[in-house]
């Protein structure tokens, strides 16, 4: 499986991307809903990913969150560390899974647990 450099990609760069992402499906969500036609024209699909990005950006703010309360109490790592890039991947895909909407919702998760596996350094 390809691997990407940690110089590259990090957690903060994954906790980024989601909130920019959840950023343009906001404005956009309307205009995808208004072009959904497949497999039925029921308007939800900008909804249903908007909704599944807002899930998996909060997955990984609680991965930080967690973090940080662990550093605060001696109980995780060194304060001013981060999570891993690993650790903020996997739940990114995990929330995207969690909080799918609709086919759409399902798609995206699956796209986002390939691209986790990639950047963990899983194996398939």
């Amino acid at each position: 499986m390809a691997q990407v450099p940690q110089t590259f990609f990090d957690a903060l760069a994954v906790r980024a991307w989601c909130g920019l992402a959840l950023e343009a499906l906001g404005r956009a969500r309307e205009e995808i809903d208004a072009i959904n036609v497949y497999p039925v024209a029921d308007g939800d699909t900008g909804t249903n990913l908007y909704l599944t990005v807002e899930s998996a950006a909060a997955a990984v703010e609680a991965v930080f969150e967690g973090h940080e309360a662990g550093a605060a109490t001696g109980a995780g790592a060194a304060p001013g560390t981060g999570p891993t890039l690993a650790d903020a991947a996997r739940a990114m895909a995990h929330g995207a899974l969690i909080g799918a909407r609709g086919n759409s919702g399902t798609i995206l998760a699956q796209l986002l647990r390939g691209m986790a596996q990639v950047l963990a350094g899983d194996e398939a």
